[in-house]
């Protein structure tokens, strides 16, 4: 496999989603959780997806309860707190596996692709984030600890291609 765009995955609505629909996007994927002490970066991702969401950057979140339990609720109760409590209207998957066996296709590519510290496939902790270049290639890794609002000129970069 090449490229993302030969993958799909499950909305919260249980809608499957092609991810060939976004391709020519720019994507920042990330695992989040609604329980977690970065949790508060889900206002900073909105922040950058209204920003630039017309230019053709895409957020996309894919809660994960492996890290601490910090994601327990059903998918349809973390749709609800991420809109209520952020204003979150960037597209939000259903709960996936990250690491481990059972991880979901799109994180075994996205850690195969760029790794992590100290040379790892691994995802750490919640609020990892990926971006993925408008060919569907992954571009950068960032840690939890990275705010959204320190990859602005990385986006741009990858806007601009």
């Amino acid at each position: 496999m090449t490229t993302i765009y030969q993958l799909e995955a499950e909305l919260l609505n249980g809608i499957e989603k092609k991810f060939s629909d976004y391709e020519g996007k720019v994507l920042l994927i990330v695992n989040t959780a609604s329980k977690c002490g970065f949790t508060p970066q889900f206002a900073g991702l909105e922040k950058l997806y209204k920003q630039y969401k017309d230019q053709g950057l895409e957020v996309l979140g894919f809660p994960c309860n492996q890290f601490g339990g910090q994601d327990p609720a059903p998918n349809s109760e973390i749709g609800l707190f991420c809109q209520k409590n952020y204003g979150v209207s960037f597209p939000m998957f259903a709960k996936v596996d990250v690491k481990g066996p059972e991880a979901h296709p799109i994180f075994r590519f996205l850690t195969r692709e760029v790794k992590g510290v100290l040379g790892t496939h691994n995802i750490k902790w919640n609020f990892t984030k990926f971006l993925v270049g408008r060919d569907g290639k992954v571009l950068s890794r960032y840690a939890p600890t990275t705010k959204p609002e320190t990859l602005m000129s990385d986006i741009e970069s990858a806007l601009k291609k």
